[in-house]
């Protein structure tokens, strides 16, 4: 269809009145954010020519996607989240505070609250008879130099690719802890291997990677948030590797630098060194924080999480 209609009048005025700008009450970013995203949604349809069944299968989709809770899990599969973080990543370069370990996405499965350790943690309640791991590693600020009482909170999935809370068969906080780091800047965890997990097969995301021609797995990771006063928070996560999907995430979370091996450690004596009587896997993953004297950096920045107040 040649029909051309944006640049009328009566479609401009259309825009101004569904953004509230003839109003005097409101939120002025609000409504020139909605004006934006109306004005492309308006602009999408006369480019490609929408046709009124494809708009209502788009509308009912959105239903469908509120209710199986799925929006956030979308999102980071259409790459919104790594779009924020190479912004991040931008902003950071411009303002002096590139170095340190990379940040990626946090994705949507983070719980508040997690019991806090001092230099060491059991994260599995012992009831899926997994590969025992000993996830270990060092802080550090940009010179190398230990960073003591440094909180590391880490959180990720079961044998199944489910995560705790989220799936209520599983205990209290099972394979999620905060570990405060020694003098010497370490933090040690025991716990299990994570698996991969993909999408729901039947969900709303996964119908539309399906329209994509995507798969919608992730590769066995084990996310971080890392903490300090006077250095810039950091949100990330590590793939194992040699995972099927490290390298194919359909979130976009893998950076090179956080590609990790798992290595086997079969010495007796090295197990004892953890109380374990058996061979366990090793994942080392050690980080460096860079310095701030801005508050807004040295905190996560806030969305909705589960039990955060």
């Amino acid at each position: 269809m040649s029909v051309k209609t944006m640049e009328t009048q009566e479609v401009i005025t259309l825009l101004e009145k569904v953004a509230g700008f003839n109003q005097s009450g409101g939120n002025d970013r609000v409504k020139t954010i909605v004006h934006r995203v109306m004005h492309d949604v308006f602009q999408l349809i006369e480019d490609l020519d929408i046709s009124p069944e494809e708009f209502w299968s788009a509308i009912y989709y959105i239903n469908e996607l509120g209710k199986n809770g799925e929006a956030a899990l979308l999102a980071p599969g259409l790459g919104m989240d790594k779009y924020l973080d190479i912004r991040m990543d931008a902003e950071d370069e411009q303002a002096g505070l590139t170095g340190g370990t990379p940040r990626t996405i946090e994705g949507p499965l983070y719980v508040a609250g997690a019991p806090l350790s001092e230099g060491f943690a059991r994260m599995d309640d012992g009831t899926q008879d997994g590969d025992t791991m000993i996830l270990t590693g060092q802080v550090t600020d940009e010179s190398g130099q230990p960073l003591a009482d440094t909180i590391v909170d880490i959180w990720h999935a079961d044998l199944k690719g489910a995560y705790s809370y989220f799936d209520q068969s599983q205990s209290e906080y099972n394979l999620r802890r905060r570990i405060k780091t020694d003098a010497d800047g370490r933090y040690t965890a025991r716990s299990i291997i994570p698996s991969g997990y993909g999408c729901p097969p039947e969900g709303s995301t996964q119908a539309l990677l399906n329209q994509l021609g995507r798969h919608g797995n992730r590769p066995a990771h084990i996310h971080y948030f890392v903490s300090k006063p006077g250095h810039k928070h950091l949100t990330t996560q590590i793939n194992l590797a040699g995972d099927q999907y490290t390298f194919d995430d359909f979130a976009f979370a893998t950076r090179e630098e956080l590609v990790v091996d798992a290595v086997r450690v079969e010495d007796a004596a090295a197990a004892e060194q953890y109380g374990l009587g058996q061979p366990f896997t090793r994942v080392e993953f050690n980080i460096q924080l860079v310095s701030t004297d801005k508050a807004e950096l040295q905190s996560r920045h806030e969305r909705l999480r589960a039990l955060e107040s």
